[in-house]
């Protein structure tokens, strides 16, 4: 049974009551919206297929999120970065929303408003994984089954990702990389070389310990992988020569450097590759442009197809979950396949 209040501010007041189901309130502009809203619960609770909305009525999307960030988060491995962009959406208009009145259209207007902002697709597509998840687990996981996720229902407006960088390392460009590295010092050239041989991930060759090494098998155990999972590495006779020739810390770190001051050696052994190139035609300053040290994972990744390894093997190497992400990590030169056609 359905019973209606006007409130003092002028909206109404519903509450359903029905035998075997908790008592289910809410407040509209409108008494027919309230009637309609009652209709449809009681309907539900007749037809025995009701899931209770009042959570989900009465959290909103930043209190959903300060509790995504205090029980979920924790088990995450890149857990800064996801506390960091929960805690910017809790800011946002869109978190004072309620759970059960977030709908697509809402998504859209945030994918909007942050496009308006200047923010780069794929800052988008993180700020909407975000969202998504927290939908999920309040939907799966804190008892309101009711809920829909209204990121998936603005699948539409989701902004176009760019494609994927293709930047693989022109004839000569790998020994001229290496070069400069090895006037540059430090251990960033054996990093580079060990990153062409293994397609490992900057933060996997920072963590790298020496007990991780196995010698007898040629690999290296990784524990922790950016995806989560662990992974054998096999290494290349090359691989091997450079482990090998390296000094052991007493810290157990095999190279003592973190993966910001691996990228920031990159960048600088990358610019003096430039300018050591001053002197010739602006053309031949070009092989060393923009090339970052992500970009070595993605020609690593390439090598290996080019050695004949099928894509379960390469997947195998480089930790790749799915084939689609392989592809974004793989490209092969039409020359190079023009050859093999013979």
């Amino acid at each position: 049974m359905a019973t209606f209040e006007r409130r003092k501010s002028g909206q109404w007041r519903v509450r359903v009551r029905r035998r075997g189901y908790p008592v289910e309130t809410a407040t509209f502009g409108s008494k027919s919206e309230a009637a309609a809203w009652a209709h449809g619960i009681e309907s539900e609770m007749g037809r025995g297929i009701f899931l209770s909305r009042t959570e989900a009525e009465e959290t909103t999307l930043a209190e959903a999120l300060e509790r995504f960030v205090t029980e979920y988060v924790p088990r995450l491995k890149g857990r800064k970065m996801a506390t960091y962009r929960a805690r910017a959406i809790e800011k946002r208009p869109l978190a004072l929303r309620k759970l059960a009145g977030i709908r697509g259209k809402d998504i859209a207007g945030f994918i909007h408003e942050r496009e308006m902002e200047g923010m780069n697709p794929h800052t988008i597509k993180l700020d909407l994984g975000i969202i998504s998840r927290v939908f999920e687990l309040a939907r799966t996981s804190w008892g309101m089954e009711s809920l829909q996720n209204p990121v998936a229902l603005a699948r539409a407006a989701r902004p176009k990702l760019p494609p994927g960088r293709k930047r693989r390392l022109e004839p000569g460009e790998g020994d001229e990389l290496l070069a400069r590295a090895k006037a540059y010092g430090g251990m960033i050239g054996p990093i580079i070389v060990l990153a062409l041989e293994t397609a490992m991930r900057r933060g996997e060759i920072a963590g790298m310990r020496w007990e991780q090494v196995d010698w007898g098998n040629r690999v290296i155990h990784l524990e922790e992988t950016k995806n989560g999972e662990r992974r054998d590495v096999p290494l290349s006779s090359r691989a091997l020569e450079v482990l090998k020739g390296l000094p052991r810390r007493l810290d157990g770190s095999v190279f003592g450097m973190t993966a910001d001051a691996i990228s920031q050696a990159f960048a600088r052994i990358t610019a003096r590759a430039a300018m050591g190139k001053k002197s010739q035609s602006s053309q031949a300053l070009e092989p060393m442009v923009d090339l970052r040290f992500h970009d070595l994972r993605h020609e690593a990744t390439s090598r290996l197809f080019e050695k004949g390894f099928n894509p379960m093997e390469v997947a195998a190497i480089t930790g790749h979950k799915t084939l689609e992400m392989l592809k974004r990590y793989t490209h092969l030169r039409a020359e190079d396949l023009a050859k093999r056609l013979g």
